[in-house]
């Protein structure tokens, strides 16, 4: 049985994890698919949205201590970091999304926990249930999050935050990680409304939403200058991109009559 799940519709994946009778509690195999996938996705020039969710009544639960500590050779050949992408299999099968060029939603019901939580924070975009439960678990463990985590809490909150989450695992519902900036939006069927969202970001240019992931990644923390350089190098891509001049035609065509009357 596949670990991790996915189907393409009309341009949308749809990616599981799919491990329900653990809550879908995550092995090193289910790192390695989840690693795999993304890599597959990444080369989908059909791909528009990812939607990435979980089966059965957990988004994910963390790690399988259990199942993953019974192997530390299996351990240690995980933590070693590739030489191209300078991440371990822990912390690349998270960001593997990041690195996927298009927007990737992550649909959050149930336990978003530990890895879970680092999974959905490598996502562009968190849609959770109110109800969900959010922890940065590790600290129960006595561990720190090490699975691209670090870097996701810091985009989204404020390092006093940052470090109150992961030193004391507290647990928030998806309300709470939402008015803390974790979550972007709530909804009661976070699939659904995740999937929704990803067929409205599908009928905008695909040029024009990997330009934005790239110029947002490449330079949040970076400086104004650089920022800048990235935004004139990307806009000019853009102005001569044929799915630019198909979207400005499209967009032309939805305008009023009067509005057309004053653009000839």
């Amino acid at each position: 049985m596949s670990l991790v799940t996915c189907t393409v519709t009309d341009g949308i994946a749809q990616v599981r994890l799919n491990r329900p009778d653990k809550l879908n509690a995550l092995t090193l195999q289910t790192l390695r698919e989840l690693r795999s996938t993304a890599r597959t996705l990444r080369r989908d020039t059909s791909l528009r949205a990812v939607v990435v969710a979980g089966e059965g009544d957990a988004f994910c639960a963390g790690l399988d201590f259990g199942t993953v500590m019974k192997d530390p050779r299996a351990i240690a050949r995980a933590f070693v970091p590739g030489p191209v992408t300078g991440t371990n299999l822990f912390q690349e099968a998270p960001w593997s999304l990041r690195r996927i060029p298009v927007p990737v939603i992550a649909a959050v019901h149930g336990h978003c926990l530990g890895g879970g939580l680092q999974i959905a924070l490598a996502a562009d975009f968190r849609i959770a249930s109110p109800d969900s439960t959010w922890s940065v678990l590790e600290g129960k463990w006595g561990l720190i999050p090490d699975m691209s985590g670090v870097q996701g809490l810091k985009e989204l909150v404020g390092i006093d935050q940052a470090k109150r989450l992961t030193m004391t695992a507290q647990m928030l519902s998806g309300t709470q990680a939402h008015d803390l900036g974790l979550v972007t939006e709530l909804d009661a069927d976070p699939i659904v409304a995740a999937t929704a969202f990803a067929q409205e970001l599908a009928q905008r240019s695909p040029d024009a939403l990997a330009a934005a992931k790239r110029l947002f990644d490449d330079t949040w923390t970076a400086s104004a200058r650089r920022t800048f350089s990235r935004e004139r190098l990307e806009q000019l891509r853009l102005l001569f991109s044929e799915n630019t001049r198909i979207a400005r035609e499209a967009a032309f065509k939805r305008a009023t009559p009067a509005y057309r009357s004053r653009r000839r």
